[in-house]
């Protein structure tokens, strides 16, 4: 598989998670306006439990529906209606459990909401395995309306409905349609469709490899949320509230970049998984490139964080502002362990992969143990250290695998980090000098990509150049 066919699928993905990453952040920042932070708080809880159990049809057979060689209709049909029996099992569990859940937060108007959350379950048993289709065949194109339509239809639902005075249905109800309407429309856009057959081999054979994956999945969802659970029964929902509106900037960022690598360079990886070679080149040229366009952008968002916050949010979601910052200097590190990560799945190495998520587990549960009593502050800067330290864990298997050692990686990423971190320090002064939040933002944006570009252009980073070829490369074939 060509490079250039890898970038170009690169692109429309990114251009996918950009524009719903946009427009589900411009919704959620104008539902900010109109609803309190303690209302945020609630509705976090319930995404939460949901976002942990949508792990269990998400992950697993549809990563190894794309590494397996010769897929064909019988195990794409076997696992779409193993997931529906999964789905609707899951959700009648989730249904009977509502109560309970409410009760332990001491917050009976989560039942309801519990309830009717719930039903995306369903829904993302019935898109999984289009979605999986659609990453083994390279298809990112499809992705681009269906998700785009989802989120623009979501969007429209939940302003309405905030603006009619539903209060926390509106983000609920923003939240079904996106995906809903998303769904059906891979479905009308996909060719693939269900067989009636059906096989407990093809399913045992999936398994084997899916099943190290699924676990590895499930032990990073729950890592990766078990810090907003405990704060919402420790703390206060506000404070709940705080630490994700930390998350939401950053992660309109990461999540377009991090999510476009992840999907495009796994297909990408497993098609080459027979030669070492080839394995290493594409994951140092994808840690290069990702690292380059990440850092920039995060230590960019650290600089202009406080006036950000106040124009966007206003005075009342300040206290946010500690935590966009510590959440951006996490994130930057997150291409690096996506390019390591996927080389480990693509070569078929899921019990190194499963080993190295119940390692970090392991330190993840120590860490939030150890900080949970502290404050919620120290829980992200908790986070954060762990995330160092996982650089490491991440990197050690391809030294021996890819033969690309964590030494390597560090100097394909020193000249972005050293260029970035210049930036920052150019444009963070600027928020001192009470120009104003609009003011200060242009002046700072301005500042920031002149020193990186121009930095770029000075020392003459071949990553810079690299990707400016491909640029015009997919403009001149357009």
């Amino acid at each position: 598989m060509s490079g250039n066919k890898v970038f170009s699928n690169l692109i429309w993905r990114f251009a996918e998670r950009i524009g719903v990453k946009l427009i589900t952040t411009i919704v959620s920042l104008i539902l900010a306006r109109i609803l309190a932070p303690e209302l945020f708080g609630t509705v976090t809880i319930v995404l939460v439990i949901t976002d942990i159990l949508q792990v269990f049809v998400e992950s697993g057979f549809g990563t190894a529906l794309i590494q397996k060689k010769d897929a064909d209709d019988l195990d794409f049909s076997s696992v779409f209606f193993f997931n529906i029996v999964i789905c609707i099992v899951l959700y009648l569990a989730l249904f009977f459990a509502a109560p309970w859940i409410s009760r332990f937060y001491k917050k009976d108007e989560l039942t309801p909401i519990i309830r009717v959350v719930g039903i995306i379950l369903i829904v993302a048993g019935v898109r999984n395995v289009q979605q999986a289709f659609v990453s083994r065949n390279m298809l990112f194109r499809r992705f681009f309306f269906s998700t785009l339509g989802g989120t623009v239809s979501g969007a429209i639902v939940g302003i309405s409905m905030a603006l009619a005075g539903f209060g926390v249905w509106a983000y609920v109800a923003q939240y079904l349609v996106n995906n809903i309407v998303g769904t059906v429309i891979l479905w009308l856009t996909v060719k693939w469709r269900p067989k009636r057959q059906f096989s407990f081999e093809r399913l045992k054979g999936l398994f084997s490899y899916g099943w190290k994956l699924l676990v590895s999945s499930v032990l990073n969802t729950l890592s990766d949320k078990l810090r907003q659970l405990v704060i919402g029964y420790q703390y206060d929902s506000s404070s709940l509230s705080f630490y994700n509106y930390g998350v939401v900037f950053p992660n309109l960022i990461v999540e377009n970049v991090n999510t476009s690598i992840d999907s495009v360079l796994l297909p990408a990886l497993s098609a080459e998984q027979d030669s070492k070679t080839s394995v290493k080149s594409m994951t140092k040229r994808a840690v290069r490139v990702s690292s380059y366009i990440m850092w920039p952008l995060m230590l960019g968002l650290f600089a202009v964080s406080g006036p950000l916050v106040q124009l966007l949010l206003g005075e009342a979601w300040m206290p946010c502002v500690p935590f966009v910052r510590i959440f951006c200097i996490y994130y930057a590190l997150f291409p690096i362990h996506t390019a390591n990560l996927n080389a480990i799945k693509a070569v078929g190495r899921s019990d190194i992969f499963l080993k190295l998520e119940i390692i970090k587990k392991i330190l993840d549960f120590a860490v939030v143990l150890g900080t949970m009593f502290i404050g919620v502050e120290a829980m992200a800067l908790g986070l954060l250290a762990e995330g160092v330290v996982n650089l490491l864990i991440n990197s050690v298997p391809n030294s021996r695998l890819i033969d690309y050692p964590f030494s390597e990686q560090i100097s394909d990423i020193i000249p972005s980090v050293i260029l970035a971190a210049v930036m920052c320090a150019a444009a963070l002064p600027i928020s001192f000098l009470g120009l104003g939040s609009l003011i200060t933002l242009i002046i700072q944006i301005a500042v920031g990509c002149l020193v990186y570009i121009g930095g770029s252009v000075i020392l003459k980073i071949d990553t810079f150049t690299y990707v400016m070829n491909i640029a015009k490369g997919l403009i001149h074939r357009s």
